[in-house]
Parts: C-alpha cells; sequence; structure tokens
C-alpha cells in the first residue's frame, strides 16, 4: 500500500520551534498514523517567524510534488505578533487556503487549518498586554475560521489547548514561548479523528 502523503505548511507552530524532530505535532499525527499501520511520507514546508506572505515564498522554493492526501495550514501568528493589518492577513491567508485546496487535488474536505495559539499565555508575554494579545488572536483566528468554514476545509480549534498552559507549565517549550511536545501531542490527538475521516473516504 502507497505511503499516505501529507503536507504540512506554516510557521514555528508547524516545524516545531524548541522541541525534537519527532515531537513537532505533524510528525506526532504521522506517528499516530503509522501505530494504526499507515505508512505516512511527511513534507514540512515551515520556518520559525514567517508571516502569510513569507509562507508563500517558501512554498515557491520548494519543488512540490501534488496532489498530496492531506494538507495542513496553520499561520497567522506573526502577521499579529508584527502588528500587520487583519484585512491583508484575509486576503492572503485565502489565498493559501486555496493553494492548499489545490495542493490535495482540489478536495477541500483534505484539507485541515489550525487555528493559531494564544502566544500572550507564556513566560515571554509577562510584561506584554496579554488581554489585547488574546483579543487579537481571537479575531485573527475568527478570519481563518469563517474562510475554512467557507471553503468547506476541516478546522481545529488548538487555541483553547493552548491556553491550559497558564495552568500546566508542561505545556511550554524550554523557551518560555513555543508549544512543547506534549502540547503537540494533544493537537494530534484532536486532527487524528479528521484524518481517520479522510482516509476512510479514500478507500
Amino acid at each position: 500500500m502507497p505511503a499516505f502523503r501529507y503536507l504540512a505548511l506554516g510557521d514555528s507552530y508547524t516545524i516545531g520551534e524548541s522541541v525534537l524532530e519527532e515531537n513537532r505535532w505533524p510528525n506526532r499525527l504521522a506517528m499516530l498514523l503509522e501505530s494504526e499501520g499507515i505508512k505516512t511520507d511527511l513534507t514540512i514546508i515551515a520556518r520559525t517567524g514567517w508571516t502569510t506572505s513569507e509562507l508563500w515564498q517558501g512554498i515557491q522554493d520548494e519543488k512540490l510534488q501534488p496532489p498530496y492526501e492531506l494538507a495542513s495550514l496553520l499561520i497567522g501568528v506573526n502577521n499579529q505578533y508584527r502588528g500587520y493589518d487583519i484585512h491583508e492577513y484575509r486576503d492572503q491567508f485565502n489565498f493559501l487556503l486555496h493553494k492548499s485546496i489545490e495542493y490535495a487535488g482540489g478536495n477541500a474536505k483534505h484539507v485541515v487549518v489550525l487555528s493559531i495559539p494564544d502566544w500572550g499565555v507564556t513566560p515571554f508575554a509577562a510584561s506584554r498586554d496579554r488581554e489585547k494579545i488574546a483579543i487579537e488572536i481571537d479575531q485573527f483566528n475568527s478570519v481563518n475560521r469563517e474562510l475554512s468554514e467557507k471553503a468547506g476545509a476541516h478546522y481545529v480549534d488548538v487555541t483553547p489547548i493552548s491556553r491550559e498552559a497558564v495552568h500546566d507549565k508542561t505545556l511550554t517549550a524550554p523557551d518560555g514561548l513555543h508549544p512543547s511536545g506534549k502540547m503537540y501531542a494533544l493537537w494530534a490527538k484532536e486532527t487524528l479523528p479528521i484524518v481517520q475521516e479522510i482516509l476512510a473516504g479514500s478507500k
């Protein structure tokens, strides 16, 4: 049986800044699939600090080989962090979303969008306006959720999980900013049922 081809697009949260490669959330998801006997061929295009426009540039620098059975998209935290316009984010996210659908063979049901986690709860943000960060993250997520649902893609809201880091310090990586492998495992677990649904539909 050929490997399940999975393309993960994003920023630090997809490349797993400050965690080992096997603890990145796409790798965790691939490991869950492997445990069910589903060989997974994972391609990650992501870099710490990338905005929507930088992700698109990064994609263009790679030689993709679509179609993929699954594409995931998690992008926008750096747009928010840098104070970029949310209307610009809407346009650029929508473009990336439809590119993701294109890479998934034109099937929106094979695309999973993850919400932007709230970095405002981390030790890194201790001296910042955490309430303002939370409000802006929610605004950006309202945009990516609306566009994902409109396009017919799946949506996984990991923001509530990220906010649990207020009470559970083990959910944050040693750098005091990014998620730990433990949190990424929770994201993967949350996404797994959707991927199982995709696999069931493609048999």
